[in-house]
């Protein structure tokens, strides 16, 4: 297959570089010598891949196991897949071009919901069926996790099991328990290895078993009930690590051939995030904070520069202001690496934390880019999303940005949130003019004649599970291309650049956010009509979908712009994220009365329910006590 790939397929296909498989830093197993191999697969390009922490993480701690590989096989371009199937060939992994049927386990991470029809046709490409019901013991088994795991129930007829939260522990404790179950396929006696083997798992803390959970409907098309079977636990809680500092983490990663969209060394500071945002699904699901030591993280700084020559930090979480030891950190880094001149660099910044003179030591080895995300462009509606940021932060944070030499800044908004009305819409420009203008004014203090440039980048409001916004409806598609429209008539000034995404697509990434099991028939169909790749704008093919929801005559707009009654049995109400329902309805109730919840880090707690459990399970860990799901 090597050989084949590289003298016939490769010169025929664009960028052939991200089917070689042998960049510095990546591990090459003897298959003799392992008693497990997985695949890891990526349901998107190599560029896009190839920039998941995630993917390192797992890549890294599970080839440091000695008997057990994990090689990756990410998502093949048009002309790649076209090659594949003209020449009947499988879709392979890229370590050993071995088909991704030959491995033991096959494992999805679930980042987007509009990656899902990339998950069948990889499926299909490495002839395997997509259907679950459809394979036998010869087939490997599949399994998924990530973000998106936290509604499993529209990928239910496709994936065997689900692994929720923290997968660093979690996959190294499924994979040994396959690992010992495939050696049970000895006895030729042993028709259910396949049953078994997910029997044992659904007991595993944070894993999923879609099989063991029949969903009930009513008339109307409500959840009934969700019955468990198979003596399965009837609630899944997710997996946390508890010992952050002392996670693993890997200082040896990959260097890509492509170039990556981000391409340096990421250092995880932290993990979790108690803003509260009402908004965000990460904030809900991947608390309580947890932190790792200045000392730690400049460890795995040197480390990790020293394994792969990138001239860039970037230190990374939901909200890496937060950090408790941000400038101390990256004095500390700054000051061992300017001379090489290794920049730092920080992701989106909170407007309300951003720090003038943390920005200066930032931009002393190179100039990184801006981005503000104030995400609503009225007080009252940052109020109902409870972001925390005032007009007086924005004002303070971007003055002292173009004082400290910024040209460019970028601002990040959504439209559609809820209780939004047309003059929240036009804060979002009367912000972005403010902005502009406090820009001229400092530049003409400074005598400086450089450009400004303002970007304004507006998504659509999703509803995600496990939020306070989960009871929410999504504005209809023609009230979201009213807005989008109307706020480019506001925006005329040729220093503000205005970027948004296609309503369209925020509607059906909303159908599948809030969607069920029933959804899987709809998924396969649209696939089968060839969706895929359905976040590149070029590749999307919204009729198809429209097609095959008519099709199935199951109405998309149930799952998107239906408001949720207070008791209703939401699809995902049997994962446990830790964060209560009880907790995420107040905050609801809250945000309609334009209410706020503070940081619980800095003020009282506020009863979300995490923390009293996490520190109980810590405690019961110490003690030697077992802790199931």
């Amino acid at each position: 297959m090597r050989e084949l790939l590289e003298k016939e397929i490769l010169p025929k296909v664009e960028k052939p570089a991200r089917y070689l498989g042998d960049e510095y830093n990546s591990i090459h197993k003897n298959w003799q010598h392992v008693a497990l191999k997985m695949v890891f697969c990526f349901p998107d390009v190599y560029e896009v891949a190839m920039s998941h922490l995630g993917l390192r993480i797992l890549y890294g701690v599970v080839n440091e196991q000695e008997d057990l590989l994990m090689e990756r096989c990410f998502a093949p371009w048009m002309d790649m897949e076209q090659e594949l199937r003209q020449r009947d060939l499988a879709l392979f992994s890229l370590e050993s071009t071995r088909p991704i049927k030959d491995f033991d386990v096959i494992g999805f991470t679930l980042q987007y919901e509009m990656s899902y029809s990339n998950i069948l046709n990889m499926l299909d490409l490495g002839k395997i069926p997509v259907e679950r019901k459809d394979r036998d013991e010869s087939y490997p088994l599949v399994i998924a996790g990530g973000p998106c795991a936290f509604n499993p129930e529209p990928l239910a007829d496709f994936i065997d099991a689900f692994l929720l939260g923290d997968s660093e522990e979690l996959l190294i404790e499924v994979l040994d328990i396959i690992k010992e179950s495939f050696l049970k396929k000895t006895d030729s006696e042993h028709k259910s290895v396949k049953k078994d083997l997910l029997k044992e798992l659904a007991h595993v803390q944070g894993v999923y078993v879609p099989d063991f959970h029949q969903i009930k409907y009513t008339e109307a098309g409500h959840i009934e009930q969700i019955i468990n079977k198979e003596n399965a636990p009837p609630v899944i809680k997710r997996r946390i690590i508890k010992d952050f500092d002392n996670a693993y983490f890997p200082t040896k990663p990959i260097i890509p051939y492509v170039e990556a969209v981000h391409d340096r060394v990421m250092l995880e500071v932290a993990r979790g995030c108690t803003r509260a945002c009402r908004f965000c699904q990460a904030g809900m699901v991947y608390r309580p904070v947890r932190e790792r030591s200045p000392e730690t993280l400049q460890r795995q700084a040197e480390d990790s520069l020293k394994n792969t020559g990138y001239e860039e930090l970037s230190l990374t979480s939901l909200s890496s202001v937060d950090y408790s030891c941000i400038e101390h950190l990256t004095r500390q880094l700054l000051g061992k690496y300017e001379a090489q001149q290794i920049g730092i660099s920080l992701p989106s910044l909170r407007v309300d934390a951003f720090s003038v003179d943390l920005a200066k030591e930032i931009q002393k080895v190179r100039k990184t880019g801006l981005t503000f995300a104030p995400e609503a462009g009225t007080q009252r509606l940052r109020n109902v999303i409870n972001k925390g940021v005032t007009e007086e932060d924005i004002e303070r944070s971007v003055r002292g940005a173009f004082e400290a030499g910024w040209d460019a800044i970028k601002l990040y908004f959504m439209i559609g949130l809820p209780t939004e009305t047309m003059e929240d819409v036009a804060g979002i420009a009367n912000l972005a003019y403010k902005v502009l203008n406090i820009g001229k004014e400092v530049k003409k203090s400074q005598g400086s004649k450089r450009p400004i440039k303002i970007t304004v980048s507006v998504s659509s409001f999703v509803p995600k599970p496990h939020t306070p916004f989960q009871w929410e409806s999504q504005d209809s598609l023609e009230l979201l291309q009213d807005k989008q429209q109307y706020l480019k008539t506001l925006l005329k000034d040729k220093r503000i650049i205005y970027n948004y995404h296609h309503a369209q697509l925020s509607f059906l990434e909303a159908v599948f956010s809030r969607g069920d099991r029933r959804l899987g028939t709809v998924l396969k169909l649209a696939w089968q009509k060839g969706c895929k790749f359905d976040g590149w704008d070029e590749h999307f093919k919204y009729q198809r979908w429209l097609e095959a929801f008519h099709e199935l005559q199951i109405d998309p707009e149930f799952y998107a712009y239906r408001r949720r009654a207070k008791e209703e049995i939401f699809p995902w109400d049997m994962i446990d994220v830790g964060v209560t329902k009880k907790y995420l309805w107040s905050e609801y109730e809250k945000a309609l009365t334009e209410g706020r919840t503070h940081d619980c880090r800095y003020e009282p707690c506020s009863g979300c329910g995490v923390c009293p459990r996490f520190d109980v399970e810590l405690e019961m860990r110490g003690k030697g006590h077992e802790v199931k799901g």
